[in-house]
């Protein structure tokens, strides 16, 4: 096992970047304000993210909580507080500004999700 790597990152054939260029699909398959939860094979593991719509923007995050390590969402593309404010972790209830990924409150205060580089490029979301 690698130096660093979560014991069940490894386990269960997880990969934390991308490569940039892959095309995700159009930003308008997610409600704005909303978010989509986005798997992707990445060789013979996966890599799991999601991206929040804020208007024409997009910001994208590796699907992983930094309090617990657990995705936050415990029902698909529900990643978002009931006024779409804010990213909830479901678990613990932490919560994170969608444009930055800063934990504003919950457990985690001052941690970060982790970037998961995307744009939006005619209409279309990508990897960056």
């Amino acid at each position: 096992m690698s130096q660093g790597a979560a014991p069940e990152a490894e386990s269960v054939g997880r990969v934390w970047v991308t490569p940039a260029g892959v095309t995700l699909g159009p930003l308008d398959q997610i409600a704005d304000p909303g978010a989509r939860n986005y798997v992707l094979q990445i060789g013979d593991k996966r890599f799991h993210g999601f991206v929040v719509r804020r208007g024409e923007a997009a910001f994208g995050y590796v699907d992983r909580c930094p309090h617990a390590g657990l995705p936050l969402a415990q029902v698909l593309d529900r990643y978002l507080t009931d006024d779409g404010q804010l990213i909830a972790c479901s678990w613990h209830g932490a919560l994170f500004q969608p444009e930055t990924g800063a934990c504003v409150g919950g457990p985690c205060v001052g941690a970060r999700l982790s970037p998961w580089p995307v744009r939006v490029e005619d209409g279309r979301i990508v990897t960056a």
